[in-house]
């Protein structure tokens, strides 16, 4: 038995350890190491449990990793088994992460039935680090019932988390001004649910009018066709009193409920499995540029642009073309 199918045994049998190991494989850069995670994601492929994928947005303060640790303590708290990916924003010089998301989730960290892996963005956009989807395959593996997906809390950019979970939360602070044009139309449009966090004590009154607000804004989106009568939906919670945390989780359940019934569940995931596919060719063909035969090609291309020989596109063409052409021969 090799390393690799001892690992993926381990991971089966619901070994955390071996989740944090395998995780640690999938997010290498070196050549023999990504060799190896992709014998371990395609000997678990299509084993354990199809979790239920959760994405979360929102702006930095607004309480994400607080609101992570109340509704997972509720749903540990249930007999659901949670894993939570936190991506964090990444230091320009060691690439490491700035912020530390496990120290923020004390007692969810020590719950038996969650499981907590921070990881850098790096130069990676969209809020998600590039091997995220490959993690939550292996909590899927691992036995998982719900898997969160913490985003870095950016902005729009973060638009690319909906190709990788079934539902999408937009976390919302109360009296954030002119919020509405923070987030506009891109994320708005893939969330499911907006929740206004905070809906406390002196910010109470000002979260109803945030959620009714938002309640306005989404009724003037267009119609999804994967949404039922009143989704998506804003809805109020505090994350700090544990106040409208199963409300939400009812309104997800019911979500995906629907989803599953009328096929659109199972078409969204062959879709992303799809996008990510036509993702990783991209990313391979980008890699062949990285070959000291290409950046010879590209330098010569780039002095041919730069002293007025030919024009970008011409020369562009002309480095593909000797490229296909070496393939070839």
């Amino acid at each position: 038995m090799t390393d690799t199918d001892k690992l993926a045994d381990q991971l089966l049998a619901q070994e955390r350890r071996a989740l944090a190991r395998s995780i640690t494989l999938v997010e290498s850069g070196r050549a023999d190491h990504r060799e190896a995670a992709q014998a371990l994601l395609d000997r678990v492929a299509g084993h354990g449990k199809q979790a239920i994928r959760i994405g979360l947005s929102g702006t930095p303060g607004v309480g994400k990793s607080t609101f992570i640790e109340a509704f997972g303590m509720m749903l540990t708290g249930m007999g659901l088994r949670v894993a939570v990916l936190a991506v964090d924003p990444s230091s320009a010089r060691s690439g490491g992460s700035i912020l530390g998301d496990k120290t923020r989730m004390e007692r969810l960290s020590r719950e038996p039935g969650a499981f907590i892996r921070p990881s850098p963005s790096q130069t990676h956009l969209g809020g998600v680090a590039r091997r995220t989807r490959e993690a939550v395959t292996l909590c899927e593996a691992a036995g998982f019932d719900v898997v969160l997906i913490e985003t870095v809390g950016v902005g729009q950019s973060e638009t690319v988390v909906s190709e990788m979970c079934d539902l999408f939360l937009l976390l919302l602070a109360p009296a954030g001004g002119d919020e509405l044009q923070g987030v506009k139309r891109g994320i708005m449009e893939i969330a499911d649910l907006i929740l206004v966090n905070k809906a406390d004590g002196d910010l109470k009154s000002a979260a109803t009018r945030t959620c009714s607000d938002y309640s306005g804004a989404l009724r003037l989106l267009r119609k999804r066709p994967q949404d039922p009568e009143g989704f998506p939906k804003a809805m109020m919670v505090s994350a700090l009193q544990d106040e409208g945390l199963k409300a939400a989780w009812d309104e997800m359940n019911a979500l995906v409920d629907w989803r599953r019934e009328n096929g659109h569940f199972d078409a969204r995931r062959e879709a992303q499995a799809r996008y990510w596919f036509g993702e990783e060719v991209k990313r391979g063909l980008m890699a062949q540029l990285e070959t000291p035969q290409a950046r010879a090609l590209m330098e010569e291309g780039a002095e041919d642009v730069a002293e007025g020989r030919t024009v970008p596109s011409v020369a562009a063409q002309r480095v593909l073309d000797r490229l296909r052409g070496a393939q070839e021969g």
